[in-house]
């Protein structure tokens, strides 16, 4: 489980300061706004471009290309599905099914109450014991709708 400070600007200008002196610091300062936020959103993206003499366009171009930026808060435990096609191959698409309806948002959504954030990955690299998901970094494999389930209700408490 990972929680992540609330957006401050005065934590973000100390981030910046700590870091702005590195040789190509933007991807630093920005692992570090979203290791110490979990999230990169527009507030982030204007300090850092003012800071760093960077556009907007720019910052915003280095947040939209890598998936790992966030945008926005996440819930509080992350709940990734593997989409790629082996998991697929397995019966995926019931699993991924049973954890929409489960929890009651589609991928890239957040459930409302801001506990569970639902992720659609390419690859767990767990082809051999598809289809797999990870929660908070603990990866489970062998899945079925019904172990999905449990991975959800597991998620809520």
């Amino acid at each position: 489980m990972t929680y992540h400070a609330a957006f401050d600007a005065e934590d973000a200008a100390e981030i910046i300061n700590g870091l702005r002196d590195l040789e190509g610091p933007l991807m630093p300062i920005l692992n570090e706004f979203q290791t110490r936020f979990g999230y990169v959103g527009e507030d982030a993206i204007r300090l850092v471009s003012a800071a760093l003499n960077l556009s907007r366009a720019e910052v915003h171009g280095v947040v939209s290309f890598y998936h790992d930026y966030k945008k926005e808060p996440h819930g509080r435990h992350v709940l990734k599905v593997c989409r790629a096609e082996a998991c697929q191959a397995a019966g995926g698409d019931a699993v991924a099914r049973s954890m929409e309806d489960a929890l009651g948002v589609t991928f890239g959504e957040t459930t409302g109450d801001g506990r569970i954030t639902l992720e659609a990955v390419y690859c767990l690299g767990l082809c051999a014991t598809a289809p797999a998901a990870m929660l908070d970094g603990r990866i489970v494999g062998r899945l079925t709708s019904l172990r999905a389930e449990a991975l959800v209700e597991e998620a809520r408490l």
